[in-house]
């Protein structure tokens, strides 16, 4: 119970079910002022009373679990740790990972629970043979199988997604209105809970060791000087203050971040697009499909982000790496992303982003 609407109303759609539900709040820092609020936040004080007041109106019993100390070192201190290494890390997938469907699904197990019931977009569907599937849920918009690539075969028997067939949020929130539940209106959660300001940049400076450095082009010449290289990411544009202009007069956007060099490279746009990814650390959502036992190659469709669309592509396993060919370029891929793999709606697994080439790149 995060203190939000889709969790309210997917615990009202459980009790209404027949289910024996417990409400269960994550308290994720002892230091509540650290965590975001009002809309930003999804784990505050004030969420944790939203939450309260929802268990209230369905009559359901309510617990508050410490997680703190196990999201500041699997959350936070990966996000610091990632970012220190020149990589660009996705928080919310390691909440779900490590936390929600690791943490909380180990203690409701051992409690004597079934399964382990959010208000996450997506879908779980058991095959013929009683295996269960990880799919988008029916509204794409809100989809939220992304970031919950990373759940395994046995998490997924244990978990329940009462929204995967709501066609909107609308719909959830009319329907949290009508069961006079306090949170129907409340504005969605976004952002990173744990950086109060929302100043990535600012808060990581404090965490991180930065130290001046250069800024180079493709070609590795000098076009001006950094504050420290951690702070920035692939793609980014702004902010870089080069004192030395592109011969074509246009933009140049952040291609690569070398922290052992201490070093920045920017270049073009058009060289922000990747062909190839490769990826470590592979889970699959589910039983994996019968191609990745014998490394051959499969049709499917990759993600890079929450809310990205998907590209066709070719991917395989070579040794414990997985290798995603891209049949349309993705731009801006950054090393510590998470590539999430599709055929159809089935989400078939997840790595996290080790290299992304770009063949154009690759050329000069």
């Amino acid at each position: 119970m995060s203190g939000g609407v889709d969790s309210a109303v997917a615990a009202a759609r459980a009790v209404e079910a027949g289910h024996d539900v417990v409400g269960v709040h994550l308290a994720l820092s002892r230091m509540p002022g650290t965590l975001r609020t009002g809309s930003r936040g999804c784990c505050t004080i004030e969420d944790s009373r939203d939450a309260w007041r929802a268990c209230d109106i369905l009559g359901i019993p309510y617990y508050v679990w410490d997680f703190s100390e196990r999201f500041k070192e699997d959350v936070v201190q990966d996000f610091i740790d990632e970012y220190a290494a020149g990589r660009t890390p996705n928080p919310c997938m390691r909440c779900n990972e490590r936390i929600k469907f690791a943490a909380l699904l180990e203690k409701a197990i051992a409690l004597g629970f079934d399964a382990v019931c959010t208000g996450h977009y997506a879908k779980v569907i058991t095959d013929a043979d009683g295996n269960p599937e990880l799919h988008r849920a029916a509204d794409w918009a809100k989809d939220q199988s992304y970031v919950l690539g990373v759940l395994t075969h046995e998490q997924l028997k244990h978990s329940m997604f009462p929204l995967a067939e709501t066609p909107s949020k609308a719909e959830v929130r009319a329907e949290a209105e009508r069961r006079g539940l306090s949170v129907a209106n409340k504005p969605d959660s976004h952002d990173i809970c744990f950086i109060p300001d929302g100043d990535t940049a600012g808060w990581l400076a404090e965490k991180i060791d930065m130290t001046t450095g250069d800024i180079v082009d493709e070609s590795g010449a000098k076009v001006g000087e950094h504050p420290g290289a951690n702070a920035f990411t692939v793609g980014q544009r702004r902010g870089l203050k080069l004192g030395t202009p592109a011969a074509d007069g246009k933009p140049r956007f952040v291609l690569e971040i070398r922290p052992k060099e201490n070093k920045v490279v920017v270049g073009p746009e058009a060289l922000l697009a990747i062909d190839e990814i490769r990826g470590i650390k592979v889970s699959w959502a589910g039983l994996p499909i019968a191609e990745v036992a014998t490394c051959e190659e499969f049709d499917c469709y990759a993600q890079v982000r929450a809310h990205g669309d998907p590209v066709p592509a070719r991917a395989h396993m070579a040794g414990d790496e997985l290798v995603v060919t891209l049949a349309e370029p993705l731009r801006g891929v950054a090393p510590g992303q998470t590539v999430v793999l599709y055929q159809g709606s089935r989400v078939l697994g997840q790595a996290t982003i080790d290299a992304a080439r770009s063949l154009q790149r690759a050329a000069l």
